[in-house]
């Protein structure tokens, strides 16, 4: 048996967790607080999407280095 999402909306999924912590809080406090959340959401979901955990993720970025798929590859 094949898997098939219950939706195929990605983007909608990925804009769902801003939606809901709006929602939580009432609003973001500044834009800048709002683009940091946005950023943040961003690349843990692209690091999900390309199988890593978010604690992985949250690792790499302290420690000041990238993921191998955001490497560019040298010729």
């Amino acid at each position: 048996m094949e898997y098939v999402p219950f939706t195929n909306s990605q983007g909608e999924n990925d804009l769902r967790i801003t939606k809901v912590q709006q929602k939580i809080s009432g609003c973001f406090r500044s834009m800048q607080g709002a683009k940091i959340f946005c950023r943040v959401r961003s690349y843990l979901s692209t690091c999900r999407k390309q199988g890593m955990t978010a604690t992985q993720a949250l690792t790499l970025l302290f420690e000041g280095k990238s993921p191998d798929f955001m490497k560019k590859d040298e010729a």
